[in-house]
């Protein structure tokens, strides 16, 4: 992260971050397809816990509060380890600093939200459902995780991550109209 920050993402060569991880360019090969790769880290491990939580969900539970559920320990991580957070922070500042690694972010989103929905479906979830389940849940999760990346107070992102789902059952309900919130 030194390196992504400092002489920038774009700047640092696969050689650099080896060498400053005490490794060889290829030991580094070895674990990442590319310098991209070191900030999505872990993102297959995210979408195995994600999918499991919506396994073991209650019979019966709405599939967007299973959704939201399924979610939550990504949000605890962040409350409860100060170091998780402080680099999810970090790690996101450099992603939205470049265009690429946004881009990237946004492939393993929809790679996330696929996850969701045919978990979803194999519980039992309509396709379409299943889909605008997986696709909103995901979206009002991430409504949240950057208003905790923005907040001054420092508040805890499960309270950020469940106000946006309040909200998105406002937008749902449709409380939330053009001008103001009934």
């Amino acid at each position: 992260m030194e390196l992504y920050r400092e002489p920038g993402y774009d700047k640092v060569t696969v050689a650099e971050i080896a060498a400053h991880a005490g490794l060889t360019p290829r030991t580094f090969f070895r674990h990442f397809a590319d310098k991209r790769e070191v900030l999505f880290f872990g993102t297959d491990e995210v979408e195995a816990l994600v999918v499991e939580g919506i396994m073991t969900a209650a019979e019966g539970t709405p599939a967007l509060e299973v959704v939201a559920t399924a979610l939550t320990p990504i949000a605890k991580l962040n409350d409860e380890d100060p170091v998780h957070a402080d680099y999810a922070r970090q790690r996101h500042l450099v992603i939205q600093a470049y265009g690429e690694l946004r881009e990237r972010e946004l492939g393993k989103h929809a790679s996330l939200a696929s996850a969701i929905s045919t978990a979803l479906r194999s519980r039992g979830v309509a396709g379409p459902a299943a889909k605008l389940a997986a696709e909103t849940g995901l979206a009002a999760f991430t409504v949240g995780f950057e208003r905790w990346i923005d907040d001054p107070k420092r508040r805890g992102m499960r309270a950020h991550v469940r106000e946006a789902m309040r909200e998105l059952g406002s937008v749902v309900r449709g409380s939330v109209v053009l001008g103001h919130a009934r």
